[in-house]
């Protein structure tokens, strides 16, 4: 079993899609990663996906990879936020919050984490900026426990969709015993 850090170094370099940009973020990337498979593998909480408006191409793109049967693995639970409150533009109160997490809670007994990729200021970033657990790939805000972006960067989409693909191979090296992410 490999080493998590070292393991994401060798699969950054040994990788043609993956680009040494995150290889230099590697001390950021692993442990909020490690935190991110920890919770879904470990704890089994389910994963609920948001994103800010300008990403929605990327929640799909994550819906049609995430569980692809390309993978060789097992499913594992992640969900749209919209198939449960389609109204996330429209959170504006704390009542409003604690009505959404009381209805997760009932609905995920074993736990539940989001994972939000967007602009720090957009609506859809309350809940999640606000959750413990959560996995949050925001830009323009320098924010602990994120990964920061920003939303101007010419390559922002390569980059997004880069760190989904490490993303997926870390899932699949955890749950198959490869690496130990707690470490």
């Amino acid at each position: 079993m490999q080493e998590f850090l070292n393991w994401t170094v060798d699969t950054i370099r040994e990788d043609k899609l993956l680009s040494p940009w995150l290889e230099e973020k590697k001390y950021e990337w692993t442990p909020l990663v490690s935190k991110s498979v920890v919770n879904i593998l470990e704890k089994g909480c389910s994963v609920i996906i948001i994103t800010d408006k300008e990403r929605d191409w990327f929640l799909e793109y994550i819906f049609t990879n995430i569980n692809s049967q390309n993978l060789n693995r097992p499913f594992l639970p992640f969900y749209d936020a919209k198939g449960f409150y389609k109204y996330l533009d429209e959170v504006k109160s704390e009542d409003d919050i604690n009505y959404i997490k009381d209805m997760l809670s009932i609905s995920f007994p074993n736990g539940y984490c989001f994972w939000y990729i967007g602009k720090s200021q957009s609506v859809r970033a309350i809940i999640p900026k606000v959750s413990k657990n959560s996995f949050l790939w925001l830009f323009d805000e320098e924010m602990q426990d994120a990964f920061n972006l920003r939303s101007k960067d010419d390559a922002l989409d390569m980059k997004l969709l880069q760190m989904f693909r490490l993303y997926t191979k870390t899932l699949s090296a955890a749950l198959f015993a490869e690496i130990n992410v707690e470490n």
